[in-house]
């Protein structure tokens, strides 16, 4: 039984971290590619909305674009799939894409003047995370003294 009680927040605390690695991760892939100056015209080949229920709460939904460019001097076009693009970007529809060099498969769509935003939230999910972590640790310490307190209280019986 003790066991739960240090395995469930050791799998949340977990989790949260994972969370929080890849928010930074793509943080900053993203400044990599605006930082680059490498950039080229995609054209927009398909934009879609996936919908996830979330029960009570409410739907979610995402819309996706699809692009594809052609790096200078590289023969075969890059395609790659990026979310939560503007709306206004519809079929067909050409739009400046970043990339970082040797990586044109790790290209965005989303200008360098959204990296405020970016980062903002990336900072906003890693607090939450770390506060996230905080709350495994301090409860499983706290059942930890919780339960040698009651041990010890049983024991005198």
């Amino acid at each position: 039984m003790d066991f739960m009680f240090y395995a469930v927040p050791a799998l949340i605390a977990a989790v949260a971290v994972l969370m929080a690695a890849k928010t930074v991760v793509s943080l900053l892939r993203l400044r990599e590619a605006w930082r680059s100056g490498l950039t080229a015209e995609a054209r927009c080949l398909r934009t879609y909305t996936t919908t996830r229920s979330g029960g009570d709460s409410g739907t979610r939904t995402t819309l996706h674009h699809v692009y594809e460019f052609t790096v200078p001097g590289g023969a075969a076009p890059v395609r790659f799939e990026e979310t939560n693009g503007p709306g206004t970007i519809v079929e067909g529809d050409i739009v400046p894409v970043h990339y970082p060099a040797g990586c044109p498969d790790r290209a965005t769509a989303q200008p360098p003047s959204s990296a405020v935003r970016a980062t903002a939230g990336a900072v906003f999910a890693v607090v939450f995370c770390a506060v996230m972590v905080a709350f495994c640790v301090f409860f499983a310490m706290s059942y930890a003294t919780m339960s040698e307190t009651m041990s010890d209280l049983w024991s005198d019986f």
